[in-house]
């Protein structure tokens, strides 16, 4: 047996050849595998064999991971061969003798690697005819020569299939169905076709092949029980993913040599096609329903978050410049730019994804790029009770806060699901309203008519034209709005924002970055105090006039999102002058329930006798 030992740190590859199947993995010279690192424990982890299974350990504290999911201290998990042990910086792969055969003598190169490898070879090639040299130069090609782009790709890949072993095209057969899969289940839950791709020409044989893999994926879908509706489609892939191999397995016979040749041929056209006309290697990520999030770190690290879980994905770019080029890409449609002067940008894909990128000088790491998906089906109130993020009585009562115009404070950190929850709440403001939204990269997504979007913008090339989200909410007090949401105060606006509460715009809503309802009055005061010198005291004042809830959400480390804290801005307090909070509900386990719910604490806010008298809260709630 071979350990194939890859480190990503320096690139360096090496192969180690294992007698028996007991192997000790850490720093200390005297493990089988020494890895030196100070990421990697003296005794890292043992991988050994039970009963004919493969097993790995975790020795230490350290994180191991096996496939992408991580072998909690003195735990194992099983391992099967070319499955990733991810240790420190190390990927080792176990792997039998006989796999390093016909691999041009590189050791501990995956088939994935390979793949990136020849699609580079083959672009660079696709270049040279077009008389190209930097991969961005290609988009300008786009629409007006894209079929002789087809034409000559589709040379160079026949001249290159030569070169792809059975490992690579099995690695592409098994992605081509898998997207494929996926692009049916979007079609037949939201009626959205996926990006296509494939040959222009078509024959006799090709349309053969078609009905066949139309064939194989109607087999798969059909034979789990899918809801096929569009607020469960992340759902349904979650499913098929789960069960994916077996799936193959089971539809294997179908693939015949020929039939494998053809989708090889068709994955290649479309793997550099997304290159030359598309985000590359994040085209199909972003075509996923159940990826939430998309983060790429340099030219050789792409990783998502799906589930609430971050995990690898094994893609990788050719290079930094066409990270480059593809950053560029997303930007220049929306007005934005990046360079060595303006490093970092945010802008939005046509779809509403949020987007931020950063370039050298300040990232070490070569580009990075962060996508946060925008959900093609927006929530709904009912999702987030089904997904226990809220319970029913307590969306009743924000229902209730709402419509009773109160202004509300949604507050969390990072990827917590802010937005999401601000969107759900906007839904229920009276379609007669008349709305301004504000953000930085528009995504709120709300049904009523009389909405008035506003977009910040940076400054141009000479420093000048920027418009805050300060400057917005100032302009929006002019547009006679009813209400005003912001998707996120930072900064000076945050006095704005009071001050358009505190004159006349209630039930308007924003969310902001912070820990806990405490925490959240101390960065709005810290955040109005970069707009005006002012007495703290007259700032508390403010927001006591101005605020009436503040609504906390929290990602647990499992990935779920809870609300955890409803709470109401009541005062100021005499002896401290902080600023006095009381939770209506809070997060907490009740005596014979495994998981914690959101429960009333026993205290009634203030403004709910308005609005029962209004008729739009029951006591019910309370409960």
């Amino acid at each position: 047996m071979e350990i194939w030992v890859y480190n990503h740190l320096n690139d360096e590859r090496r192969v180690v050849e294992v007698k028996d199947a007991d192997v000790l993995i850490g720093r200390e010279d005297s493990n089988t595998i020494a890895l030196q690192s100070a990421f990697v424990s003296r005794k890292h982890a043992r991988l050994f064999k039970e009963d004919g299974t493969y097993y790995v350990e975790n020795l230490g504290l350290n994180e191991t991971t096996v496939a992408n999911k991580q072998v909690p201290p003195k735990a194992r998990v099983k391992v099967d061969y070319g499955d990733e042990i991810r240790v420190g910086e190390f990927s080792l792969f176990m792997m039998a003798p006989s796999a390093r055969r016909g691999r041009r003598g590189e050791a501990g190169v995956t088939p994935r690697r390979r793949l990136v490898e020849l699609e580079q070879k083959i672009h660079g090639e696709l270049l040279v005819r077009l008389n190209l040299r930097v991969a961005g130069n290609v988009a300008k090609a786009d629409g007006e020569h894209a079929s002789l782009i087809k034409r000559h790709l589709s040379e160079i890949i026949a001249t290159s299939l030569d070169e792809v072993d059975s490992e690579m095209s099995d690695s592409l057969v098994r992605d081509f169905l898998w997207r494929s899969v996926l692009s049916e289940l979007n079609v037949r839950s939201i009626g959205k076709i996926s990006y296509s791709y494939g040959f222009e020409e078509s024959d006799i044989l090709q349309a053969e092949h078609e009905k066949t893999i139309s064939q194989i994926i109607g087999d798969i879908i059909s034979d789990f029980p899918l809801r096929l509706q569009p607020q469960f489609v992340k759902e349904d892939a979650a499913m098929i993913e789960a069960d994916f191999d077996n799936q193959l397995h089971r539809i294997s016979a179908k693939l015949t040599p020929e039939l494998n040749r053809y989708i090889t041929t068709r994955m290649l056209s479309k793997e550099i096609e997304d290159v030359v006309f598309g985000y590359g290697p994040l085209q199909d990520l972003l075509e996923m329903p159940h990826v939430n999030e998309i983060m790429v770190v340099g030219k050789d690290h792409i990783y998502i978050e799906k589930d609430g879980m971050v995990q690898a994905t094994g893609r990788s770019f050719f290079s930094d410049e066409v990270v480059h080029s593809i950053i560029e890409r997303i930007i220049t449609p929306v007005g934005r730019r990046i360079d060595r002067s303006t490093p970092l940008v945010d802008a939005r894909l046509p779809d509403g994804s949020r987007v931020n990128a950063i370039i050298t000088p300040l990232s070490l790491s070569g580009p990075a790029l962060t996508i946060r998906k925008f959900a093609r089906v927006p929530f709904t109130i009912d999702d987030l009770v089904e997904r226990n993020t809220l319970t029913e009585a307590t969306a009743n009562f924000l229902k209730s806060c709402v419509r009773g115009r109160k202004n509300l404070l949604i507050s969390g950190g990072t990827g917590s699901g802010k937005t999401t929850t601000l969107n759900v709440l906007s839904s229920f403001i009276d379609p007669v309203e008349r709305i301004v939204t504000i953000e930085e990269s528009a995504e709120l997504q709300l049904p009523q008519e009389h909405v008035v979007r506003l977009e910040t913008r940076p400054p141009n090339i000479e420093g000048k034209g920027a418009y805050t989200i300060h400057d917005l909410v100032r302009n929006s007090l002019r547009m006679r709005p009813d209400r005003i949401i912001v998707g996120e105060v930072r900064g000076p606006e945050a006095l704005d924002m009071l001050q358009a509460m505190n004159t006349g715009h209630d039930g308007s809503m924003t969310t902001i970055h912070a820990n806990n309802p405490a925490d959240t009055m101390l960065r709005m005061e810290t955040m109005v105090l970069t707009a005006v010198e002012m007495p703290v005291r007259a700032i508390r004042e403010q927001i006591v006039a101005a605020m009436d809830l503040v609504v906390q959400i929290t990602r647990l480390p499992n990935g779920d999102r809870r609300v955890t804290h409803i709470s109401e801005i009541v005062g100021i307090d005499l002896d401290t002058g902080q600023v006095i909070t009381e939770d209506i509900f809070i997060l907490r386990k009740t005596a014979g329930h495994a998981e914690s719910s959101l429960q009333h604490t026993g205290y009634v806010p203030e403004f709910a006798e308005e609005l029962i008298e209004k008729g739009f809260l029951d006591l019910e709630v309370f409960t």
